[in-house]
């Protein structure tokens, strides 16, 4: 156990020997011998949570206002910057114990974080991993409820010191432009950068492409080495800085790229050698994913024949364009619960689907209703059969969004159904659906629960389209 010195003294302050049980910015999750820091918020300043947090037990406050409290105070100049002090430094600094592969950029960050998270299993380096979809310690899986793409300093780093604990000697970190910016990876000491794509988002929150840019950058310019996108220009930007270019114009690249349904099969080459790899996940775009993966462990010293091999066996990323069965029916889980999302998907299907194309998609209650219609005509329109059913509709009757789904599918040439209950409709799919046909189930992805009005449940979408299609878990 750490003492609050110690901790304290990471800051530049002076404290007494109290033993410390943990450290966190939220007041609700403070416990006897916890240090408390006080992060101010958009919608709430955590120094208001001072005297919830003291009379839960805090032994220590660290915050950016001058006070006098009954316990020892740090005031810092920032205290999201501090909080990741603290949080390393309760953790004895894991990251330096591990080899830490940061992968950010707009798309593909995901797919690519589980992709070099395998690889690394598959070719004898044990690695864990912090993902959008959950926590893996080699092949051992954690999905925490409230979880975001990167979590806050306190549970990064109690993630990276139980990877370190159990043995394992790389972490993948899926790190996003808000991490980079409210200094939550701070204190991560990553090894290897991986750059995917950057294309317009949460300008809300950077301003504008250039503030989202460097919010990126920041984590190429940290890492000794990086894996950059030779087709992404903001990539090539970064190209003063030691590192590997994959894609078109890099020394890694694909060619041959076939779609077919159980996978895409594709050329790796590399310096004038070729290789040959299969990857078992739709849609083309997945390759450039492939050889960014397969770049980071290249990068990191493992044999590139040997990596392109391992592709074969890639699970896939729960919830994302997961492939449970390509024959004698395809079944495809997959995340997608907006209008954009699911017409990316259904267009990767298509064109590999023998027969017809089935999905079964929602929307959810309490959220952008605008969004249902559009839903629906997507569906509609890309789909030869839509069935509409329950995702997460809280308040809101089922059988409301339903409606809206359906209107918005009215001038597609889809089969819709309406089915409330959605272990039914994906039961309805399984009737319905003959060999040659695809299957996707759009929405829920790896999500945990489904909430209704009057009570959350479990939810395990791939578990329930397997035992409705009678597939069993490889």
């Amino acid at each position: 156990m750490k003492s609050l010195s110690e901790l304290f003294a990471a800051l530049g302050e002076n404290a007494p020997p109290t033993p410390v049980a943990g450290v966190t910015h939220d007041s609700r999750k403070v416990e006897p011998g916890f240090v408390y820091v006080a992060l101010k918020g958009q919608r709430h300043d955590g120094h208001d949570f001072i005297p919830d947090a003291l009379k839960r037990g805090a032994v220590a406050v660290v915050g950016e206002r001058p006070l006098a409290l009954s316990v020892p105070y740090a005031r810092v100049e920032n205290a999201r910057r501090a909080l990741s002090t603290l949080a390393a430094a309760f953790h004895g600094h894991p990251s330096r114990a591990l080899k830490v592969i940061g992968v950010t950029g707009t798309d593909g960050k995901t797919t690519t974080s589980h992709l070099i998270h395998y690889l690394l299993n598959a070719l004898g380096s044990p690695a864990g991993l912090v993902s959008s979809v959950g926590y893996a310690f080699g092949d051992e899986w954690r999905f925490p409820e409230g979880h975001f793409t990167t979590p806050e300093a306190p549970e990064l780093q109690a993630v990276l010191a139980e990877i370190r604990d159990r043995g394992l000697t790389h972490a993948v970190v899926e790190t996003s432009s808000h991490a980079l910016a409210q200094h939550r990876v701070a204190d991560v000491d990553y090894d290897l950068a991986v750059w995917t794509h950057l294309t317009p988002e949460h300008l809300d929150f950077h301003g504008d492409m250039e503030g989202y840019f460097e919010a990126k950058a920041a984590l190429v310019r940290r890492a000794p080495f990086s894996v950059l996108n030779a087709g992404c220009p903001y990539a090539r930007r970064l190209f003063s800085r030691p590192h590997l270019a994959y894609g078109e114009g890099g020394v890694l690249f694909a060619k041959n790229v076939e779609e077919t349904p159980e996978g895409l099969r594709f050329l790796v080459l590399d310096e004038g050698r070729e290789f040959p790899a299969f990857l078992p996940m739709i849609g083309a775009y997945n390759v450039e994913n492939a050889l960014a993966a397969l770049a980071a462990l290249k990068a990191l010293g493992h044999p590139l024949d040997e990596a392109a091999r391992a592709l074969l066996r890639f699970p896939g990323v729960p919830g994302r364009m997961q492939v449970l069965a390509a024959r004698p029916v395809r079944l495809v889980v997959d995340f997608a619960h907006t209008p954009k999302a699911l017409e990316k998907a259904l267009s990767a299907l298509r064109p590999t689907t023998e027969g017809r194309l089935l999905v079964v998609v929602g929307a959810a209650g309490e959220r952008d209703p605008a969004k249902r219609r559009p839903l629906g005509a997507v569906a509609s329109r890309l789909a030869d059969v839509a069935i509409f059913t329950e995702e997460d509709s809280r308040s809101e009757p089922t059988e409301k969004i339903l409606a809206e789904l359906a209107a918005g599918a009215k001038d597609g040439g889809a089969e819709v159904h309406r089915v409330p209950d959605r272990k039914e409709a994906i039961r309805l799919a399984a009737r319905l659906a003959r060999p040659g046909d695809t299957v996707l189930f759009a929405g829920k992805g790896h999500e945990r629960t489904l909430e209704r009005a009057d009570a959350v449940l479990p939810w395990d979408e791939v578990a329930e389209v397997r035992r409705a299609f009678g597939v069993e878990s490889t």
